[in-house]
């Protein structure tokens, strides 16, 4: 356990940073006015939504929406403590203000996130248990992943590592899709791990961790050339702050990170909420009830566009029997034939001639809604196997109208509601502000051998916003954890201020033993599920 007032870095305890208070008696108050106006516009807006809804598994819905925001309100407290602790040790801001600011950011960038992380995330799963989200297996799925990750960032925060919340994320989804292999009878179709995105996702959380480290040594090398001012790299003295202009610096760069926190973790619960309300409620939450007025047409002209263009590559006298089953077969094996071709484009003329009547999603019966989400999104992952895998050769403009279909299948299927956001981003904001000191420690005095200058806490939180919001904008999760961490290290390698093996060991210790253990524990929550529900 870690002692939230430790003085191993040389800090005398009357002077600790954490010890600061911070005056701002309003604040705390002011956020939570903003909490209980989120809740009210929550409630709310769940409740229109269900209006449409035919049936509400009332206590199933709670229980899976309060675990979801239990895994959000973890990672807050666990990995946003990263983001504070260069400014509560370099005295920019007192310790609780610091905590305050950073959710209000966590908050704010979760609002305004993209949603490509969230999708990409759930990409991971296999396909057939997203298809069958609704079934017991789906809700072990959903319960699983959720409650191996809380259990695991619980017990890695309560020894003070900062461990990554993402890393854990991708090793529950990848236990999961293992579980759901090891237990289908011996025969079945089974996509198992999408082991193509897994591996994309899994390069993300390698490669960040490095580019923090050694980014971060170079920037402060270079601070160091350009900038010659000995204030910036000197500690801290008593409780004095830091000159105005390192200071802005260090809120900045604090703030972004932050900011780019809740952009990037926050849609993994985002992206968890959905696939819950897809399974639970799938009359409200299957297709995108609140698009623009012309989607369903666009939907409907793409469909038309890629079936005439499949015709072209369609082999006389071959036929499918069993259109879905055949592009079902595809998906799960990643193999393409001749009556893959057929299949696909015969499948896309049915599921168009389905909706064909109906002028906007509204009028949509209910009852169609769920089959016609998972129709969209199983051949969306068969012309996958087009773009992407390039199993059936295409001519460009050919090619064009499968990336445009993928487009208008996005807009019918990958969607986030207001009111999540808000939910998510409450939790998220409210989570930074509870149990945040362990990991600020571990941070701020245990990963140096000295105490933190201002150079090398704004050249750690420059490169970790830079980089979270890049991963962001190409819809990659990355551990704000490792990322930040590393960058402090290769900042106390860069100045030779020597690093603490002791802690940098755990650390490694963490970064390797999450994958594995998150991985187990999933499989075993899930193999535990599948008999409850």
């Amino acid at each position: 356990m870690v002692d939230v007032v430790s003085s191993e870095a040389g800090i005398p305890r009357p002077d600790h940073p954490l010890e600061q208070s911070s005056g701002a008696k309003w604040f705390l108050p002011a956020f939570g006015v903003l909490v209980l106006a989120g809740l009210i516009y929550v409630g709310y807006a769940l409740s229109q939504d269900l209006a449409i809804a035919k049936t509400v598994p009332w206590i199933l819905l709670g229980i899976a929406l309060l675990i979801a925001l239990g895994f959000e309100f973890v990672n807050g407290f666990h990995d946003t403590a990263n983001a504070v602790a260069t400014v509560i040790y370099t005295r920019s801001l007192p310790a609780e203000f610091a905590v305050m600011w950073s959710g209000v950011f966590n908050f704010l960038g979760v609002l305004t996130s993209s949603g490509a992380v969230a999708f990409g995330i759930l990409s991971l799963l296999p396909v057939e248990l997203i298809l069958q989200v609704g079934s017991s297996s789906g809700f072990a799925m959903v319960f699983a992943l959720l409650v191996a990750a809380i259990l695991w960032n619980l017990g890695t925060w309560f020894l003070g590592l900062p461990a990554s919340s993402s890393h854990t994320m991708v090793g529950s989804i990848i236990g999961v899709g293992l579980a759901n292999q090891f237990m289908a009878p011996a025969g079945s179709a089974t996509s198992g791990v999408e082991w193509g995105q897994a591996t994309n996702v899994g390069m993300s959380l390698l490669v960040s961790p490095l580019v923090g480290f050694f980014a971060a040594a170079v920037l402060l090398y270079v601070m160091k050339l350009l900038v010659r001012n000995p204030a910036l790299y000197a500690a801290p003295k008593g409780n004095t702050p830091p000159p105005w202009w390192i200071r802005a610096l260090l809120i900045f760069t604090c703030t972004g990170v932050s900011f780019a926190h809740g952009s990037n973790d926050g849609q993994k619960g985002m992206g968890l909420i959905m696939l819950i309300l897809i399974g639970v409620v799938p009359t409200a939450y299957a297709l995108n009830r609140t698009p623009d007025v012309n989607y369903l047409d666009a939907y409907k002209s793409a469909s038309v566009a890629v079936e005439q263009a499949l015709g072209k590559y369609v082999k006389p006298g071959v036929t499918a029997a069993d259109p879905k089953a055949a592009v079902q077969e595809a998906v799960r094996s990643k193999t393409w034939t001749d009556q893959t071709t057929v299949a696909l484009q015969t499948y896309i003329h049915n599921t168009t001639a389905g909706l064909q009547p109906y002028a906007t999603v509204d009028k949509v019966p209910t009852d169609l809604v769920s089959n016609a989400r998972n129709d969209i999104y199983l051949i969306g992952e068969g012309l996958k196997l087009i773009d992407k895998k390039k199993l059936l050769p295409m001519q460009d403009a050919d090619l064009k109208a499968v990336t445009d279909y993928h487009k208008a299948v996005d807009n019918a299927t990958k969607f986030i509601p207001l009111w999540v956001k808000i939910a998510v981003a409450l939790a998220l904001g409210l989570g930074t502000m509870v149990g945040w000191k362990r990991i600020v420690v571990t941070v701020g005095e245990k990963i140096g051998k000295s105490h933190l200058t201002y150079g090398q806490g704004a050249a750690a939180e420059l490169v970790a916003m830079i980089t979270i919001g890049m991963a962001d904008r190409l819809g990659l999760p990355v551990s704000t954890t490792h990322v930040l961490s590393s960058g402090v290290a290769g900042t106390m390698a860069a100045n030779g201020s020597g690093l603490q093996w002791a802690t940098v060991r755990n650390l490694l210790l963490a970064w390797v033993l999450t994958l594995p253990c998150s991985i187990a524990l999933a499989f075993a929550l899930f193999v535990l599920f599948r008999q409850v529900f």
